[in-house]
């Protein structure tokens, strides 16, 4: 009877695990780990670090490609030995995910300890998150932006608001507690629009003073707290920043982006009437904002990062890297405008 009884269980195991998808178990997986600190513990002795040094990631160039070293446990407690580190440093680090054969992929951040010496020992480089996102492939740059983010709120919040006691993170570091008052904080994102706006013929883009010289790139600003949703907050956005009203729009994408802390990015398209668009800048919020044509907006997507100047002086415009929302607005209106 026993016997009938473990053949019946396996059987009903095996049709369980071959009925939940290859994300369904990661993401079940991820859950466990977040929320059991001795079983997260036991992952980071065989899991992959991703490094940090002050929030910057850790690249190898190979030939002209820049990589997202993934390093092993073992390595990770021969480096933290010849800085005579104990492995007790490995539970700074986060997790950020697994692979699909359970892996399970922390972040770690080392800047406490010399940067030159790492980066001469693993024969790399530490690279500020912005320049990375240039040169990274376009699939290890969430899983980079992600892990700064992370490591940014935890350094941000170890204390706790109301009592101004020390929080601790959990293993996994999906959540630091206060023990003095019992509240449980969780990482957060902020909501922020970024719209492309159109008159019909042309798009608006627009810079700040502080972006790289040459960079446009599509309008966006904080949804506000109480707002009632994300369309007023993009009428709103349009008509502060460059005078214009919105007739009508749409929604196209979302991303997170990890500047100037962790947002969650709402992509969307609005149009504007051709008959009234004028632009009146904020020069508060912005350093200029103007009309792009299809034409120069098709040679912007071609140019590098770095822009060139002209005859005049002038810097040719270039737009935000693939691995943004913004590229991809800009790249469905060229799109819409080809068709």
């Amino acid at each position: 009877m026993a016997a009938i009884y473990q053949a019946v269980c396996r059987r009903v195991s095996s049709l369980f695990c071959r009925s939940h998808s290859t994300y369904v178990r990661k993401m079940r997986y991820l859950n466990e780990l977040k929320e059991d600190d001795s079983l997260c513990r036991q992952a980071q002795t065989s899991g992959a670090f991703y490094l940090f040094h002050n929030l910057s990631p850790f690249l190898q160039q190979v030939e002209k490609k820049y990589l997202v070293p993934q390093l092993s446990a073992a390595e990770m407690k021969r480096i933290l030995e010849k800085f005579k580190e104990t492995e007790q440093w490995i539970e700074k680090s986060v997790l950020i995910g697994c692979s699909d054969e359970h892996v399970p992929h922390f972040a770690l951040d080392l800047g406490a300890l010399e940067k030159s010496v790492i980066e001469s020992e693993l024969k790399g480089s530490f690279t500020d998150l912005r320049k990375a996102l240039f040169v990274v492939d376009g699939k290890d740059s969430p899983l980079l932006a992600s892990a700064q983010s992370l490591l940014r709120w935890h350094d941000s919040h170890q204390y706790c608001s109301k009592t101004g006691q020390p929080t601790q993170k959990n293993v996994a570091g999906s959540k630091r507690v206060c023990h003095a008052s019992g509240i449980t904080y969780y990482p957060q994102m902020s909501p922020v629009v970024i719209t492309l706006v159109s008159d019909g013929s042309r798009c608006l883009l627009a810079r700040q003073p502080s972006f790289p010289q040459g960079m446009y790139t599509a309008l966006s600003g904080f949804c506000d707290m109480g707002k009632a949703n994300v369309e007023e907050t993009i009428r709103r956005e349009v008509a502060e920043e460059v005078g214009l009203e919105v007739e009508s729009l749409w929604y196209s994408a979302s991303q997170h982006w990890p500047f100037p802390s962790s947002c969650l990015m709402i992509a969307c398209h609005a149009l504007v009437r051709a008959q009234q668009a004028e632009i009146s800048m904020n020069s508060l919020e912005l350093e200029e904002a103007r009309w792009f044509g299809l034409e120069e907006i098709m040679k912007g997507l071609k140019r590098g990062p770095r822009s060139s100047k002209q005859d005049d002086g002038s810097l040719l415009p270039w737009f935000p890297p693939k691995q943004a929302v913004a590229h991809q607005l800009i790249c469905e209106w060229v799109k819409q405008q080809t068709s």
